[in-house]
């Protein structure tokens, strides 16, 4: 039916309890599951995800990301602290240059992962 906001919503009121039981039994712990929640809303912001994409393709630093992205140095390291402190991306030093990347392959798949769905949908 056009216009029909219910056909989404379940119109019987039986409870599952074996579905309930498996999926409680496999639920992680409340904290993990915050953690994960604070994970994900690190790529709420678009210059976060500007950056993340720039250190998927090339290890950079601030002057250079900054560059890129036509942006302060100051207004990257700070979206760079924030990538670092949720363990997103690394750096080192070589000299007096700070270089960034990705932390780990893991996040790549998790960008990765988000472009194949915003591509599919």
């Amino acid at each position: 039916m056009k216009g029909n906001k219910d056909n989404d919503v379940c119109s019987c009121n039986i409870i599952h309890r074996d579905i309930i039981d498996r999926v409680n039994k496999n639920m992680p712990e409340e904290k993990k599951l915050y953690k994960l929640a604070d994970f994900f809303k690190v790529f709420g912001d678009s210059t976060r995800i500007k950056i993340l994409y720039a250190l998927s393709e090339e290890e950079m630093c601030v002057c250079d990301i900054a560059a890129l992205l036509g942006m302060n140095q100051s207004a990257i390291s700070h979206q760079l602290r924030v990538l670092k402190q949720t363990g997103l991306v690394k750096y080192r030093k070589d000299g007096k240059v700070v270089y960034y990347s990705l932390d780990d392959d893991h996040v790549k798949t998790v960008f990765d992962q988000g472009f194949a769905h915003i591509n599919h949908i």
